[in-house]
């Protein structure tokens, strides 16, 4: 069992689930349900399972759940984009939040290359 806290990929991802609840607190109101909501359960969803996959007891459970949470990532990229052309989002804001996505989704990735695969 692997304590989260400790990994580089957790701490990030949480930071960039902060930044995308305050970024999406300025979207339209209509939007609550609709893109404000996906955008949280998708950053949340990666060091959510992060998490989930350091309290599993093998390496392949592990490795499971860092490909959820890469998929997650990948959901949040589009709507990363999708924010920026609906104009909820500047653009400074989306490549700052683009940047970090891309960044925890490359992180994820090596990690998973370098885990053992027993």
């Amino acid at each position: 069992m692997r304590n989260f806290y400790d990994l580089g990929i957790w701490q990030k991802s949480h930071q960039l689930t902060l930044k995308i609840y305050a970024a999406t607190k300025l979207f339209p109101k209509e939007e609550a349900y609709g893109m404000v909501s996906q955008m949280r359960r998708s950053s949340s969803s990666v060091p959510t399972n992060i998490a989930e996959g350091c309290g599993r007891d093998s390496n392949p459970e592990m490795r499971r759940f860092l490909i959820i949470a890469s998929g997650s990532a990948s959901e949040l990229e589009y709507q990363l984009v999708l924010s920026k052309d609906l104009g909820y989002v500047d653009e400074l804001l989306y490549k700052e939040l683009s940047f970090l996505t891309i960044e925890i989704r490359k992180m994820i990735s090596a990690f998973i290359k370098a885990m053992p695969k027993t």
